[in-house]
């Protein structure tokens, strides 16, 4: 696990890469009072439509953050295989 900073609020997470499509992060007590994402209530309408109602399903401003390090490589990603592009955004 390595130290990644999110930079939409600066919460400080242990992340691991094993792969390109996975991501495996631990949360210090401090990160999720700190993590904007994880303080906004979800709507009871919205709680309907997820299969464990009111369970966070994670901060897309980390998920960014993660994968950003990664490419900056001051993540490391274990799997050997490269990275995805996608051959119709040339």
């Amino acid at each position: 696990m390595q130290p990644v900073e999110c930079g939409a609020c600066g919460a400080q997470v242990e992340a691991r890469k094993s792969s390109w499509d996975q991501s495996t992060v631990q949360w210090t007590a401090a990160a999720l009072e700190r993590c904007e994402e994880r303080r906004t209530p979800i709507e009871p309408s919205e709680r309907r439509n997820r299969p464990n109602r009111t369970a966070f399903a994670g901060c897309s401003a980390l998920r960014a953050s993660v994968r950003e390090a990664a490419v900056r490589g001051t993540l490391t990603v274990t799997d050997d295989e490269p990275l995805k592009t996608n051959p119709e955004a040339h």
